[in-house]
């Protein structure tokens, strides 16, 4: 497992952190301990979850998790998230300081800590000004109930703003941002990539597999069925299974990476999450198994290291449309200088 700072902080985690939005929900309680000591011993030191996953069940989970298992909590780095709805009433939403400070503290003691290592926006709030909920995530890293904070799906013009804000008072600054990113999904290399860059934040994707279509467990044309999310629950979003297998590009991706894969001996999802943990400022990728098949599985990619020529059919394969001005052909080339290059 390769380790890497958390943004532009000195925090170690590895290149590829556990996801448990499963757990409490699709993975039991007994189901997802074992995942997590599997991932553990991999090498992996990273955790992230939320307090909405599975109603706080997840953080639950991992605080019971982390009390037989004190060495683990010396070692691992613990992310969670706060900011959507716990309860009914008007505040119990948001990122007010009135919201946050609750939910921070029902976060710590679910999870059983004193500390948490990186709490993280779960998304923008336009309606709280943005100087309070900074200034609440400074306090919360002054008294200690944080080491660092982070956003969730940012914009790039909300990104920048908040830390250009956070500098001009002197305030803590965010280290990282978990954004949507996969090879079917790479539209924030547009403005958030480069504004991540700019910050100097870490990128901690999530959906690393597009929802499993990079794992090469979807055929064209063929509604979902038997293990899969889809098959086991068409309602969670055939519409949109349905757009992305009538979209050429889809497949020409995924017969990039089964492509690639074959001639490799490595699977699907190895080489989708080895294309992803290499681009430029990805700190981390978020792994969201259900089992520990799956898992063992998407850990392996961190051993695959693909050569510059299997790297740009990937992303020749994979290239966003750009669409129109500003993000038209001339602008587009430049632009993908500088993200290639990682500048």
């Amino acid at each position: 497992m390769e380790y890497r700072t958390l943004g532009n902080s000195g925090a170690v985690v590895s290149s590829y952190a556990l996801g448990t939005m499963t757990f409490g929900a699709e993975a039991a309680e007994d189901a997802s301990h074992t995942i997590l000591d599997c991932y553990v011993a991999a090498g992996g030191n990273f955790i992230d979850t939320a307090d909405v996953y599975s109603a706080g069940a997840s953080e639950e989970i991992i605080g019971r998790w982390l009390a037989r298992r004190p060495d683990a909590r010396e070692t691992v780095v613990l992310a969670t998230k706060g900011r959507f709805p716990m309860g009914a009433a008007p505040n119990d939403v948001g990122t007010s300081r009135r919201h946050l400070s609750r939910a921070l503290d029902d976060s710590l003691r679910r999870l059983g800590v004193e500390q948490i290592d990186l709490y993280q926006l779960h998304a923008w709030d336009p309606i709280t000004p943005l100087e309070e909920t900074l200034r609440f995530l400074h306090d919360s890293v002054c008294s200690g109930k944080i080491a660092y904070y982070g956003f969730s799906n940012f914009l790039g013009w909300q990104l920048t703003k908040a830390v250009h804000m956070a500098r001009a008072h002197g305030w803590n600054t965010p280290v990282s941002l978990q954004p949507q990113y996969n090879l079917l999904v790479r539209d924030i290399e547009f403005e958030v990539v480069p504004a991540a860059l700019d910050a100097g934040m870490g990128l901690l994707p999530w959906s690393p597999l597009g929802g499993g279509w990079l794992s090469g467990k979807y055929r064209r044309d063929v509604p979902p069925a038997g293990a899969t999310r889809l098959g086991e629950n068409p309602t969670r979003g055939m519409e949109a299974w349905q757009g992305r297998n009538d979209n050429p590009r889809t497949w020409e991706v995924i017969g990039a990476v089964e492509g690639i894969a074959a001639a490799r001996g490595a699977s699907a999802a190895q080489v989708a999450l080895a294309w992803l943990a290499a681009r430029p400022a990805v700190t981390s990728v978020i792994l969201g198994a259900r089992t520990i098949e799956q898992l063992t599985d998407n850990l392996a990619a961190a051993r695959l290291e693909l050569t510059d020529a299997e790297t740009r059919r990937l992303t020749d394969a994979s290239r966003p449309d750009a669409g129109v001005y500003p993000y038209g052909p001339g602008a587009r080339e430049q632009r993908s200088r500088k993200i290639e290059g990682g500048r």
